[in-house]
């Protein structure tokens, strides 16, 4: 009798399935009379069933599962092959996640010190200008300038001579035509103006070091007491007005606001910087 295997792709039975398929064949086999039909002409000749252990089958069932384990040898390797890959996927997406959380903690931490060099920039940028406003006020403040601009000295200081009570000139006499403008010679304070006897009309400022400073024989004031005066602002015009043989600006420098006081203007000025 012939066989012929099913065709069609199925899959591989466990090796129990096939175990007990074989066995289950074999009975068939012995039953039906098949396996006689496969053994040799001689024993085929022979009264009686031949012994199993006789015929190719026992060949046929130790290659089928010999071709079995060899099955399943594959489908382990693959199976550990699928495993290794997904554990290296996994792997590789894990170091990806964490490659670009260091990623954004390195930008977060970059744009935060760029804010922070920024804000530290305009800080610096602030306190410069506050220093510079400041250089520039105090620069304001420690200016001087000659008391009529241009002018010169036309008598000096302690120039002697009957026109003063004290027989010496208390100050300086600048040429200046009269209606000339007269301006501070720095920054200070109005500590008195208006009339000064033998001064006329007489404007005295308090000076931000602490001295003071006096404008004599104007012929208007244009400053009160009281009010705070920068360096060259006008503060009246000059004249011949008091104890005066003609126009002219008397300057005096003073360590007090009092008659008396006085010190050289012309040393005074060239150590705030003036050229006189």
């Amino acid at each position: 009798m012939a066989f012929t295997r099913a065709t069609g792709k199925h899959r591989a039975p466990g090796r129990l399935t096939r175990t007990g398929a074989k066995a289950v064949g074999i009975a068939t086999l012995a039953t039906t009379g098949v396996i006689g039909g496969l053994a040799s002409p001689a024993l085929a000749a022979d009264t009686g069933t031949p012994a199993v252990g006789d015929t190719g089958l026992t060949q046929v069932i130790a290659i089928e599962n010999v071709l079995a384990e060899r099955i399943d040898a594959q489908a382990d390797a693959q199976q550990h092959q699928a495993d290794v890959a997904e554990k290296k996927a996994e792997a590789a997406a894990k170091k990806k996640a964490e490659a670009k959380k260091k990623a954004e903690a390195k930008a977060k931490a970059a744009a935060k010190a760029k804010a922070k060099a920024k804000a530290a920039r305009a800080e610096e940028a602030r306190e410069s200008a506050v220093r510079a406003a400041r250089s520039a006020e105090r620069t304001r403040l420690g200016s001087f300038q000659l008391p009529v601009a241009g002018s010169y000295v036309s008598t000096g200081y302690k120039s002697s001579g009957s026109m003063w009570s004290s027989g010496s000139h208390s100050g300086i006499d600048f040429h200046a035509a009269s209606g000339s403008s007269v301006v501070a010679v720095g920054a200070g304070t109005v500590v008195e103006a208006g009339w000064g006897g033998a001064y006329g009309n007489n404007i005295v400022l308090r000076m931000t070091d602490g001295t003071y400073t006096q404008y004599g024989h104007l012929s208007s004031i244009g400053v009160s007491v009281g009010q705070s005066v920068g360096a060259g602002r006008q503060i009246g015009l000059s004249g011949s007005t008091g104890n005066s043989t003609g126009p002219h600006l008397h300057f005096e420098a003073r360590t007090t606001p009092s008659y008396g006081s006085d010190m050289d203007p012309v040393a005074y000025l060239r150590a705030h910087g003036v050229s006189v």
